[in-house]
């Protein structure tokens, strides 16, 4: 088990971490900032990153905000810590007008470090060195889009086979999956970036679409272990389960999951099982389904009230049998299936985190260290957590100095901060480490010390 020194426990947070106070009785002196506990700013004061908290950290913005969106893996190889870093993302707006919409994606490359390598060399080398040095190491974005009628409320990508596609939720309460192979192919090349939009751009449409659900809704989720399986959830509490047919087409299934009775907000297919899923809604509840039995019946284990009000996101561990789950009530609970055994209507988490001051809007588990997960919550916070720390007893004397930080989780390792409405992250499965999050202030890719 790692002590929190072990980890780096970072609360001198991101994105503005400290706080500088032109005060004359503490002028010059930063303090560390943990929002929610502890006295808030005063006048004179301002948060400032803490550039050393971060291995990585940039920022992107594209115009209309993006409520969702999906990494996508590509062919550079896993497991990439070496700077620069090069990733794909594919996202969709939520612009002011349902014309002005587009589904996107974006290559951000030449990500480097945050801290340059020092350099030997005169004063005027090292200036010249310097600019040229920023220069090189400016990070790169390039966009391809397609336009998209009505809001897009979640993105969800999924390779079958060699051909890369997006599933999408419309706010105008249909379905529809694209191929995304042209908007790669545009954003690696500029020859062919030019040529998708002048040629491509505007008669790309979907593949295929699902009209069936009878509202707009946000849950979404391929398969990690049948290609093409796919199931979504609509705010009118149906969830529905689409097939893969020959041809490149989908079945969906007009008769809906029945249990829930309110929206559905997040649905997760097991990692380990082909015909098992989860789901979480509204109406408190976190459901375990399996598609073997008539979907009317097919709900076999129920927490019923999982959180003291709306579930909203939920995440199931691809290396333990844990899944996380985060609501309204701004609480994060970890619940363990080995527990679930029969149909029971109750259920306890074996660990509740209470650092969120604001409903829950994202959680999810570090692809591959089984302990750690980070949330983001509509208090403007993205948190990292480890399950594998403890306290310190080497660390009572910093707590006893600042006691806002005894009283936080000791599995918390790290909160950043300085985004606007934050919607949802991501880990990338293929860089450790590497998070991105969208929010109405744009995306943001960072790597902390601490994970």
């Amino acid at each position: 088990m790692a002590a929190r020194k072990g980890r780096g426990r970072t609360c001198e947070t991101g994105e503005p971490m400290e706080a500088e106070s032109s005060d004359a009785g503490t002028e010059g002196r930063a303090q560390v900032y943990l929002p929610g506990r502890g006295p808030p700013l005063r006048e004179g004061e301002e948060l400032v990153m803490d550039e050393e908290a971060y291995v990585l950290y940039h920022r992107a913005q594209t115009g209309a905000p993006c409520l969702s969106f999906d990494i996508v893996r590509d062919h550079l190889g896993d497991n990439r810590t070496e700077l620069p870093l090069t990733l794909y993302l594919c996202a969709g707006t939520q612009a002011e007008s349902a014309q002005s919409n587009r589904l996107m994606m974006l290559r951000m490359h030449n990500l480097h470090g945050t801290k340059p390598p020092p350099s030997e060399g005169s004063e005027e080398e090292e200036e010249e060195e310097d600019e040229e040095d920023e220069e090189e190491r400016k990070p790169q974005l390039e966009l391809a889009m397609v336009p998209h009628y009505g809001g897009i409320n979640r993105v969800r990508v999924s390779w079958l086979g060699e051909e890369p596609v997006a599933g999408v939720w419309s706010e105008k309460g249909q379905v529809e999956v694209f191929a995304l192979r042209r908007l790669l192919q545009a954003v690696d090349d500029p020859q062919a970036l030019a040529t998708f939009l002048r040629d491509e751009q505007a008669r790309v449409k979907p593949i295929f679409a699902f009209a069936g659900h009878m509202g707009e809704g946000f849950a979404l989720d391929w398969s990690p272990r049948v290609s093409g399986r796919l199931l979504t959830g609509d705010c009118q509490k149906n969830i529905h389960l689409w097939t893969p047919t020959d041809g490149g087409s989908w079945h969906v299934d007009q008769r809906p999951f029945v249990g829930h009775t309110r929206s559905v907000e997040d649905l997760q297919w097991s990692p380990t099982e082909d015909t098992v899923f989860a789901s979480c809604s509204a109406d408190a509840s976190v459901r375990i389904w399996d598609i073997r039995a008539a979907p009317s019946k097919a709900c076999m284990l129920t927490t019923a009230t999982a959180h003291d009000s709306d579930v909203n996101v939920i995440s199931w561990s691809r290396r333990e049998p844990f899944l996380l789950s985060g609501g309204d009530d701004g609480a994060l609970k970890i619940w363990d299936l080995r527990q679930f055994k029969e149909r029971k209507q109750s259920g306890s988490p074996v660990a509740t985190f209470k650092q969120h001051m604001a409903p829950v809007t994202s959680v999810e588990w570090h692809p591959q260290d089984s302990g750690v997960f980070a949330a983001s919550g509509a208090d403007n916070q993205i948190t990292q957590w480890d399950l594998a720390v403890e306290r310190d007893p080497e660390a009572g004397d910093a707590e006893t100095a600042d006691p806002g930080l005894a009283d936080l989780p000791q599995q918390l390792l790290f909160v950043h901060q300085g985004e606007t409405d934050l919607k949802e992250l991501h880990w990338h499965p293929q860089c450790p480490g590497l998070l991105v999050s969208t929010a109405l202030s744009g995306f943001t890719v960072f790597r902390t010390i601490s994970v």
